[in-house]
């Protein structure tokens, strides 16, 4: 009888062991040429992201028959559309299929989702190409959606770099990492976790889409500078411990490194890699500020208030206009300038121009009422 009991035993071990080589073997090892070619297509995704794409170029269609002499910019459109091949690339090609059995996969496509994909879908400015395209009573409530209390609270800088911090320590240094390998529902969760605070932490630091929020270089390079620990702290602490932090890792698959020096390859992406692609993204700004100059321009915090209180200014004069108090040429051009910018241009730049040539004019610059009188 005992007898009996081993040898049932014996053949369920050896049952179990067939099962985790079958499941290891499922996937061959990584190399090169599977890196390039293994892809496990999902096809909701991969339906959502053929809609996504085909509603942006039919925005894009849209502005360029309504003005064909100024279409929308190419390469907005192709940021945008690489921006979700890189999406597919990072949910199905081969950092979506190994990511659950090698964990520095993982980590890669983690830094793909939060990191790479946010910044190439807005450097697209879906939002103003939907305003562009769109008519009323569709334009009207897309400006009022995004110019809401709600959405002004969301898109707060820090509640980005806040997200930003708690996604990246709370899903590596947790147990959330094994919930999400045996559950794929939670899986998909934490892809739509990492797009959406990725997304809501670069809107307003490389962002050009018409939030409320405008941020000077100085404080986009503080945003930047003090998120960069949070991959340093994450990739140090994962290198640092020396057994198995995520046991749903252990039996997947029997090739490639052992679970510990997986788990520290993983820390070294998140940290080498997370640091490089944020010092990456440190320079493009820093690229795109020296293109167009290093200035307090209109958009920033100081100069909205300054842009505001010159408004009020010129409703001031407008309104002694109208009562019979005759202000001085030279400020009423500029304010019907202004007010004139404010009202049909919405650019910030034009805004900026617009006070430039009313100080030019109060100053008695050339070519003004006042410095002809001169």
């Amino acid at each position: 009888m005992a007898a009996l009991v081993a040898a049932g035993s014996d053949a369920v071990a050896l049952v179990a062991h067939g099962l985790t080589e079958h499941a290891a073997d499922a996937l061959p090892p990584l190399t090169w040429h599977t890196a390039l070619t293994q892809w496990e297509f999902d096809p909701g995704i991969t339906a959502a992201l053929i809609v996504v794409a085909a509603v942006y170029l039919y925005g894009v269609w849209r502005v360029w028959r309504a003005h064909r002499a100024r279409p929308w910019p190419l390469a907005r459109t192709s940021s945008y559309l690489f921006g979700l091949f890189v999406l597919a690339f990072a949910t199905q090609g081969s950092v979506g299929a190994y990511d659950d059995v090698l964990f520095y996969m993982h980590m890669w496509q983690h830094l793909l989702l939060i990191m790479v994909v946010p910044p190439l879908l807005l450097a697209g400015r879906p939002v103003t190409l939907l305003l562009h395209a769109s008519k009323n009573p569709l334009h009207t409530w897309v400006k009022r959606v995004v110019r809401s209390k709600v959405v002004t609270a969301v898109t707060f800088p820090l509640v980005g770099v806040a997200l930003y911090a708690g996604v990246v320590v709370g899903t590596h240094l947790t147990g959330f990492m094994n919930v999400t390998l045996t559950n794929p529902s939670i899986h998909y969760l934490e892809h739509g976790l990492y797009l959406v605070s990725g997304y809501l932490y670069f809107l307003p630091l490389i962002g050009h889409e018409p939030i409320r929020w405008r941020l000077t270089y100085p404080a986009q390079l503080f945003l930047f500078v003090i998120a960069m620990p949070v991959d340093t702290f994450t990739g140090v602490v994962l290198m640092q411990t020396n057994h198995p932090l995520f046991p749903a890792y252990v039996g997947r698959r029997n090739w490639g490194p052992s679970v510990v020096d997986d788990l520290h390859a993983g820390g070294g992406v998140m940290w080498i890699a997370g640091d490089g692609l944020m010092f990456l993204l440190i320079i493009l700004l820093f690229v795109g500020v020296t293109r167009r100059g290093v200035q307090f321009n209109a958009g920033s915090w100081l100069e909205a208030v300054r842009t505001n209180r010159f408004r009020e200014l010129a409703e001031v004069q407008a309104g002694a206009a109208s009562s019979g108090a005759q202000p001085a040429a030279a400020n009423s051009a500029g304010a019907n300038s202004v007010r004139a910018s404010v009202v049909v241009d919405d650019d910030d730049e034009a805004q900026l121009a617009a006070y430039n040539e009313y100080l030019a004019r109060l100053h008695g610059g050339p070519g003004s009422p006042a410095g002809s009188a001169r």
